[in-house]
């Protein structure tokens, strides 16, 4: 496997590196899981906080409710034992199962990639760069908009299960005190709510930008996370 420095030598040395090898098959089994986990989440949290009107039948007949909490608190626990796995591998992966954990806030370098990534994202580069992991910008979405926000959504979920699993439950132990810092139970709604309308923004920005990359730049995208391996074009 190369790293990326080991490709840029390779470059300046006039040999063409083709595929590099980032994304190892733990990161890339979470990433697919918590993908379908959040469409689960987001779908049924809308629902559950904006219900349907009516449903068809006899209102005995029917548990369309109980069905919808019991599936966005299945897809909940798959959120979060998959994140508390992924911190693991965190420690015990590769470098690049990192990224999304710390930034180098005190390299000028990288904040320097940030805005040119920044200025390709506007059209404003004409030539992308080549990464061997997350480029500088996408590093810094994902840390703000998925990593922070991952373990705010946790909390603030686990806080208004807790309200149903009830005093003295694990989750009430956990993330009781959650309740009263955010002012009561429909503060935490409220935040809950907008935390995932900020989700689901940035994963549509996250899937816009891994296409217009794959048909843009000079790398792979959608297939190293398939794949495991980053393909760099002529």
């Amino acid at each position: 496997m190369l790293s990326q420095q080991d490709m840029l030598e390779a470059e300046r040395h006039g040999r063409q590196v083709r595929s590099i090898y980032v994304y190892e098959a733990p990161v890339r089994l979470w990433h697919w899981i918590n993908a379908a986990a959040m469409v689960v989440l987001a779908v049924t949290g809308y629902l559950i906080g904006k219900p349907l009107p009516t449903v068809p039948g006899e209102a005995a007949n029917n548990f369309l409710l109980g069905y919808l909490r019991f599936a966005h608190f299945a897809a909940g626990y798959v959120f979060a034992i998959g994140l508390v796995a992924r911190v693991y591998w965190a420690f015990v992966g590769n470098h690049h199962a990192r990224q999304i954990f710390m930034l180098p806030i005190s390299n000028k370098a990288w904040w320097s990639e940030v805005l040119f990534e920044l200025r390709w994202y506007l059209f404003l580069e004409k030539h992308p760069k080549k990464y061997v992991g997350h480029n500088p910008m996408a590093q810094l979405m994902m840390f703000f908009f998925f990593t922070i926000l991952a373990f705010g959504m946790l909390v603030t979920g686990f806080a208004l299960y807790s309200e149903g699993a009830g005093l003295g439950s694990w989750s009430d132990s956990l993330f009781g005190w959650v309740l009263p810092l955010l002012g009561g139970s429909m503060q935490t709604h409220s935040w809950h709510r907008l935390g995932m309308w900020i989700m689901m923004s940035f994963v549509l920005l996250h899937v816009y930008a891994a296409i217009r990359e794959d048909i843009m730049s000079r790398q792979s995208l959608i297939s190293t996370m398939v794949s495991g391996w980053r393909m760099f074009k002529d």
